[in-house]
């Protein structure tokens, strides 16, 4: 049986975009994301990237830019499925249309399992 990990993030203060995660460093998929205590009101959208230097907002099949609803001190549950091919990972407070930059620097922890 294999566990769960974690890696933090942060998304610093009048920015709204996370550093790059290369998930393919810890060959593992996010299953989850535990959101910090203070966090300026913002659903969560992200840029994936197969190759660390392109990346692209990521869209469901039908289109729609990929978004989990957010808020502080909330331990939110994600489908690894939806994050398959994606090497490279960055998560962004807001949309891309809106992103909403933080008023702090607001660390956020990636569960992430074995694939």
């Amino acid at each position: 049986m294999s566990t769960a990990n974690w890696v933090t993030t942060t998304i610093t203060n009048g920015t709204s975009l996370s550093p790059a995660i290369d998930l393919a460093d810890y060959g593992y998929r996010p299953i989850a994301i535990v959101m910090p205590a203070a966090w300026t009101a913002a659903n969560l959208t992200f840029q994936g990237s197969h190759d660390g230097s392109t990346f692209n907002n990521l869209y469901t099949s039908a289109g729609v830019e990929y978004l989990v609803t957010a808020a502080a001190s909330q331990y939110i549950i994600l489908n690894p499925a939806d994050f398959l091919g994606v090497q490279v990972l960055k998560i962004r407070s807001g949309t891309s249309g809106t992103p909403v930059n933080q008023g702090a620097d607001r660390t956020l922890s990636l569960v992430i399992k074995p694939y």
